[in-house]
């Protein structure tokens, strides 16, 4: 019964976090047992409400940031390092819409937004400071900037998810050339730019999306 109830609760967590990823933290326990394909009731005897399954889901979320941010204070090239980092937190962002609305909002639960903060900041402090003492990066960037940063990406991987779903990677790399105290030249840019046409489609999309929402 012990090994049912585990793998009852593993079906929880792997449903609520594709669940979570796609439609968000308004999403329903209901939602969450049918993906599970388990009845509400196993859910709630894991989990006595939704509060505790986004909890438990989500510091996983925020720990797989804190050690992927810990690799990176251990590889030997300080610039490249925060640059893996901002694509990976980007990204991370981007595809999961829970998280966006966890980490950039904070309305959902104010103990998961200090617990991130908490676990992210030194890391990210060390991560920033490294590429600072290596002179690479200018000085007046904080821990605080990347996360910043990450969030704009995010909102513009949001905006322009069915239209350019990789339009963010293309800011990415004008932002990379600005941290920079100095530099010969510009980077290629991965994506192109969007045209009046797509901007008009990203627009209509966005609507759309909107008002699915209301």
């Amino acid at each position: 019964m012990r090994r049912d109830a585990e793998r009852n609760r593993q079906r929880i967590l792997a449903a609520a976090a594709e669940v979570f990823t796609e439609r968000g933290l308004d999403a329903t326990l209901d939602e969450v047992a049918r993906a599970a394909g388990v009845g509400v009731g196993t859910v709630y005897r894991r989990f006595p409400d939704k509060e505790s399954l986004v909890s438990e889901l989500f510091r996983d979320r925020i720990d797989a940031l804190v050690t992927v941010a810990e690799e990176a204070c251990a590889a030997p090239d300080p610039w490249q390092s925060l640059v893996a980092y901002l694509e990976f937190a980007a990204a991370a962002l981007a595809g999961d819409l829970g998280l966006r609305q966890l980490m950039m909002f904070g309305t959902y639960d104010r103990d998961q937004v200090c617990y991130a903060r908490d676990r992210m900041g030194p890391v990210l402090t060390r991560l920033v400071e490294r590429a600072q003492a290596s002179g690479d990066l200018r000085p007046d960037f904080t821990a605080t900037d990347v996360k910043m940063i990450a969030f704009m990406l995010a909102s513009v991987a949001e905006y322009a998810a069915s239209v350019s779903p990789d339009l963010w990677r293309r800011y990415l790399a004008m932002l990379i050339d600005g941290l920079r105290p100095s530099r010969d030249g510009i980077s290629a840019l991965p994506v192109p730019a969007p045209t009046a046409l797509d901007v008009a489609d990203l627009m209509t999309a966005h609507s759309q999306r909107l008002s699915q929402r209301r």
